[in-house]
């Protein structure tokens, strides 16, 4: 145990540090968020804030990850940083798209849907042949386990994985919202390695809350530097990687509830809009966009949400108690 919290602690002394070397250089490169004309409009005093910030708790993440490579034979975690950062790779590329064409769509909505499927089946199909992953399927709180073939479990995993990943990124909208939300889904995932005697595949959890805290300094309301698809898509493929490392990826729909509202917010105002010919079910998605026009200020959204995300992680937590 002293050695998951000394793990968060020195990550966000990390994080801190690297941030602040890694600011002033962001700056210098003018690797500024540039805004959509469909996006609030109140959000365009944010133009030109620097994109990529999620290199700094990445970095802290690999930095840790790599400072207990020699300390153990268990290779779990190592596995989900690969993930998470082939990921990171993706987003890194739409976020140089962005900044070097000075436009806010990076890659094709096809393009990174390949490259996450590709990166996804890889990953599965590593920890199936490792013993890490099973091809069944745990149903929380109702206790009950079924097969699937591991054919089409894989490609059940690839869906969830792609569909989580989007959804985080989603999530990352309004300052600090997307790491305030995901901090208590990473000390779920840590404490129920612990729980199950993975403690290897705690340590990564454990760096990234460091990292997060550490990085909200950053990127709290106003925020100084966005983390990007850089970092968006890096701590979804975090999320669900350590889900399936753990093999319980159905307790995503509990950790990951925020995440969802986000992605069905985002999906029914697109089918009402088209269903009714252009009017809007939500004042805008996804829905932290509509709590704004309601009135709601960003930091009263971001701790909303992240409170939601809290407790259902203590139902998560609850559920893996009774298994």
């Amino acid at each position: 145990m002293t050695r998951i919290f000394v793990t968060a602690a020195v990550a966000a002394v990390l994080t801190g540090v690297i941030g602040y070397f890694l600011l002033p250089v962001l700056r210098a490169l003018k690797a500024g968020q540039s805004l959509r004309d469909i996006g609030p409009t109140w959000h365009n005093n944010k133009a030109g804030t620097p994109l990529m910030g999620g290199l700094m708790f990445i970095s802290a993440a690999v930095l840790c990850l790599l400072g207990n490579l020699f300390t153990t034979k268990e290779y779990s975690a190592f596995y989900v940083l690969a993930l998470g950062l082939c990921f990171g790779l993706v987003g890194f590329l739409d976020d140089f798209c962005k900044v070097k064409y000075k436009r806010d769509l990076g890659l094709t909505a096809i393009q990174k849907a390949m490259l996450q499927m590709a990166v996804s089946a890889v990953y599965l199909y590593v920890l199936y042949r490792q013993n890490i992953m099973s091809s069944t399927i745990w149903i929380p709180f109702v206790n009950v386990t079924f097969y699937l073939h591991p054919i089409v479990y894989i490609f059940f995993a690839m869906f969830v994985m792609v569909g989580c990943v989007n959804a985080v990124n989603l999530t990352d909208g309004i300052d600090g919202l997307s790491s305030s939300v995901t901090i208590p889904v990473m000390v779920f995932f840590a404490a129920t390695a612990v729980s199950v005697g993975r403690f290897d595949l705690a340590l990564l959890p454990a760096a990234m809350v460091g990292g997060l805290v550490a990085y909200l300094f950053y990127n709290w309301h106003p925020a100084k530097v966005f983390m990007g698809d850089t970092g968006s898509l890096f701590m979804g493929g975090l999320v669900c990687g350590l889900a399936f490392a753990l093999d319980m990826p159905l307790i995503l729909v509990l950790v990951g509830f925020v995440y969802i509202v986000e992605t069905v917010s985002d999906i029914i105002q697109v089918f009402y809009f088209k269903a009714t010919h252009g009017k809007r079910f939500f004042k805008m998605a996804p829905i932290h966009h509509h709590f704004e026009m309601c009135g709601w200020k960003e930091v009263k959204i971001v701790l909303v949400f992240s409170g939601v995300s809290a407790l259902m992680c203590l139902l998560a937590w609850l559920a893996v108690s009774i298994r």
